[in-house]
């Protein structure tokens, strides 16, 4: 909840009908916890900082309306559009199935997941919104749609991909997805720009990668995850078999080789009026785990895009962090997820986070009923 917030109710009662769900965690609640129900004392441990739970309304369930959606499947092989189509070095290759996982060299976090994790691309794209960068020194090649990094290919596969003067070595699926959508005169070589692990996966597409990550690892929204958790400084987490809404968003941020405990930590000493929820100088242990606390931090330092959900200026792009109210009577968001490259069935991105109690990190179909109050995206 927004640091605004200075009163605290009593906790819903767990006992309550089944219709209603439980009681929202420390990453989607207020600041302040000296007014904490004393009734869970017995969780924290002793001398323990309580984590911020508050007695809210029930968040409304995303399965509670049609529900988080079967993702759309983005075209493979779509029509060329304008400027020289990409030719093939054979006479002709045999249909190719999609490639079943990324392939890249991910230096980020659970690498045993990387054979998980596949982007799709969206219905429809022609080569006029594509341009594509051939990075050498990192055997990969990034594609962007409308200027955003959107999904990168492994360089060294058997199948052969002409586009002007350079040949691709790509694997089949990949040749097969990219042959309608590269031209020459949007082809391009050199590094990223910002690529904070140095894996040449652009920030933000190595956000969405880390966020899909997340859900692939599929944590729990537990009563422990709910805690105040003690942890290391820096590169501290929560065990990953739990966590809340925030802990998404720290490992997605984590997977680019950005540490949001530390940045947020070392931005509090610095600016403390900029953190007026922090008590004192701050605990790493919890407050990269509050929303409130991470808003002021992605205000100084990310890119501010507009919350609008239907903005031709400013589109969504997956992997934009969207901060959301899901208690619109009380003022501030509450919530926080990661847009996904899957949509719905309206078209729009579906949201990768973790809702409350007894979920598990996942793709749902949230942007139809819950508002969104901030979005942010990573410097690419």
């Amino acid at each position: 909840m927004t640091p605004r917030l200075a009163t605290r109710s009593r906790f819903v009662d767990r006992a309550a009908p089944l219709a209603i769900l439980a009681t929202i965690s420390i990453s989607c609640a207020a600041q302040s916890s000296a007014d904490a129900d004393p009734g869970r004392e017995a969780r924290h441990p002793a001398g323990a900082p309580r984590l911020d739970l508050t007695d809210q309304a029930d968040r409304p369930s995303p399965t509670g309306r049609p529900g988080p959606t079967a993702p759309t499947a983005g075209i493979s092989g779509a029509a060329s559009g304008p400027g020289a189509p990409a030719t093939s070095a054979a006479a002709a290759t045999p249909p190719a199935v999609p490639e079943a996982n990324l392939g890249v060299a991910d230096k980020g976090i659970w690498s045993d997941l990387d054979d998980h994790i596949q982007i799709t691309l969206p219905a429809g794209l022609t080569a006029d919104q594509v341009t594509a960068r051939i990075d050498a020194a990192h055997h990969l090649l990034v594609l962007s749609i409308d200027g955003v990094a959107r999904k990168a290919y492994p360089l060294g596969g058997p199948a052969a991909l002409s586009i002007g003067d350079q040949t691709l070595a790509l694997r089949p699926g990949d040749r097969a997805e990219l042959a309608p959508l590269l031209t020459a005169d949007h082809l391009t070589t050199g590094a990223a720009a910002h690529d904070r692990d140095g894996d040449g996966i652009p920030d933000p597409l190595d956000l969405l990668i880390g966020a899909k990550k997340t859900v692939a690892n599929a944590d729990a929204y537990t009563a422990e995850a709910e805690q105040y958790i003690s942890m290391r400084y820096p590169m501290g987490d929560v065990p990953r078999t739990i966590g809340v809404c925030t802990d998404v968003i720290i490992r997605a941020v984590r997977n680019a080789g950005i540490d949001i405990q530390k940045e947020l930590h070392e931005d509090i000493r610095r600016a403390r009026t900029a953190y007026p929820m922090v008590k004192g100088a701050g605990d790493p242990s919890i407050d990269q785990r509050r929303v409130g606390t991470l808003l002021p931090y992605f205000q100084r330092h990310w890119e501010s895009h507009t919350p609008k959900l239907d903005d031709p200026a400013d589109p969504l792009r997956p992997g934009d962090i969207i901060l959301m109210d899901t208690f619109p009577s009380r003022p501030g968001p509450d919530h926080i997820g990661i847009l996904s490259d899957h949509v719905d069935a309206q078209g729009l991105p579906l949201v990768i986070n973790n809702w409350t109690d007894g979920t598990v990190t996942a793709e749902m179909d949230l942007l139809t009923f819950v508002p969104v109050l901030y979005r942010f995206r990573l410097p690419q």
